[in-house]
């Protein structure tokens, strides 16, 4: 069995969303410098990295990160390979022609579109779901979208459209992958978050293997 890890890498200079809270992870106590242990400390926005967003994030009262179902983020997922779609047009959408058949391998989907290529450099435009695609997804039982973009909505959206879309189809929502190098086709995806009492998103390790 191989496991491939789509988590980005948490490193300090990981750019963050525009306004965002930057990783940081500073190394408090050492032992070169005559400390028994080492211990670390952490300070980053939870939308740092690869995350799972909750429903909480954009809807006041909605589900909190703590209380989404675990089952969600573990099972069959199938990632679609878009890079050759996007290489001359990083803004235009990901229509239900693009994910195509794919929906109806897995009920979790992960588009590779290779748009965000340095993640020390936030992108200013990215591809985004069309509006008709969550009601798509839900017919045929999608329960999870993930994508290698730091959003499902437009960068600069001031109201998240596609993330409330997603949220009344009950798609759970996986952003920031890192699938460069992973091929097209059906894995076994695990991306649990934090559990973090009340928070509106939290940190995966995203991994995907096959038997």
């Amino acid at each position: 069995m191989k496991i491939f890890d789509i988590s980005r890498p948490l490193f300090s200079g990981l750019a963050p969303w525009p306004g965002d809270t930057a990783f940081r992870f500073d190394l408090n106590w050492k032992m070169a410098e005559g400390a028994t242990v080492n211990v670390g400390a952490v300070t980053m926005g939870v939308h740092n990295g690869s995350h799972a967003d909750a429903p909480f994030h954009f809807e006041e009262g909605a589900t909190t990160i703590d209380r989404m179902p675990l089952e969600t983020y573990f099972g069959e997922a199938v990632v679609v390979d878009l890079t050759s779609r996007f290489e001359n047009d990083k803004a235009r959408e990901i229509t239900i022609a693009d994910i195509g058949p794919a929906a109806e391998s897995a009920p979790r989907i992960l588009l590779k579109t290779g748009v965000w290529k340095d993640p020390k450099i936030f992108p200013e435009r990215i591809p985004v779901i069309a509006r008709d695609v969550p009601k798509w997804l839900q017919d045929r039982k999608v329960k999870l979208l993930g994508l290698d973009l730091p959003s499902v909505d437009p960068i600069d959206a001031k109201v998240l459209v596609n993330h409330h879309a997603l949220a009344a189809t009950n798609i759970a929502i996986v952003e920031s992958l890192d699938l460069d190098g992973i091929e097209a086709g059906l894995y076994h995806f695990s991306a649990l978050p934090l559990r973090i009492t009340g928070g509106d998103a939290a940190p995966v390790r995203a991994i995907l293997w096959r038997d």
